[in-house]
């Protein structure tokens, strides 16, 4: 084939054009798309932001009204176990650790439902001790995805504060069960009238142990005494060791940064 716009006598190939080669990788899913908003959802500062947000509003507002029969803590309840299920997702690779947040969430909600439809004793037991086990999972939640490489941010203090919130409502709710459990356990001075209020009750002597206030409800029971020991213990290690790993963490970035950005003699 010869170039009409060429003089007479020289031809000139016409060049074809290149066929791009298929992509050997396979299409992106809605499944694959949802992980990556994900990622990157809480790899910024709100997907922390929105938990610690939450935490607070359930432990600080929603939790002391429960005497007064206000309602509403379910719906924090929601936000907070799809915040952390979410985080779990797409915070760790370990599919056994994937597993048991998911049964313990699913477990967690119907004891939660179970109790609300079947107000009995036992009920009431085994929904204190799901709701405890499913915390302490969410405290690793927050702690892995707060560890994760990257540099040092507003989000990863924000999941300090949201981790420090979960290991009270953990104890709280292992106070309740310990209550319901053995009862005595605990020294009101006004004896909780029905589950909400020994949730309230639970819930403020958990944090006044925490962060080593003292309140006026004291632990007469050896379980409660030892309980009560652990967890002021853990509110005084836990903020030590959180700051002292996040400031390891900065020094440790702003090392290799430095590496990094020196030029070569």
């Amino acid at each position: 084939m010869t170039d009409p716009h060429a003089g007479a006598g020289s031809t000139h190939p016409v060049p074809k054009l290149a066929t791009p080669e298929p992509d050997p990788r396979p299409p992106a899913n809605h499944h694959s798309q949802w992980r990556i908003y994900m990622g990157e959802f809480w790899s910024g500062d709100l997907g922390l932001t929105l938990l610690m947000i939450s935490l607070i509003v359930q432990v600080f507002v929603i939790t002391p009204m429960l005497e007064a029969g206000v309602p509403g803590r379910i719906v924090f309840n929601i936000i907070t176990m799809g915040l952390m299920v979410s985080a779990a997702i797409v915070g760790t690779r370990s599919i056994f650790w994937r597993t048991c947040l998911l049964i313990a969430v699913v477990a967690c909600t119907a004891a939660i439902v179970a109790g609300r439809l079947d107000p009995t004793h036992r009920t009431h037991l085994w929904a204190s001790a799901i709701v405890t086990i499913t915390l302490l999972l969410f405290v690793r939640v927050v702690i892995v995805v707060m560890f994760r490489g990257g540099p040092i941010t507003w989000s990863r203090i924000q999941g300090g504060v949201a981790a420090y919130l979960l290991i009270g409502m953990a104890f709280a709710s292992a106070f309740e069960f310990l209550e319901l459990y053995l009862p005595g356990s605990l020294d009101f001075i006004t004896q909780p009238r029905d589950l909400d209020q020994l949730t309230a009750k639970c819930t403020y002597y958990s944090f006044t142990t925490l962060t080593t206030v003292g309140s006026t409800i004291s632990p007469t029971g050896s379980f409660a005494r030892s309980l009560t020991t652990a967890e002021a213990i853990t509110g005084q290690l836990f903020p030590t060791i959180l700051i002292g790993a996040l400031v390891a963490m900065a020094i440790e970035s702003r090392s290799r940064n430095n590496n990094s950005g020196a030029k070569p003699q």
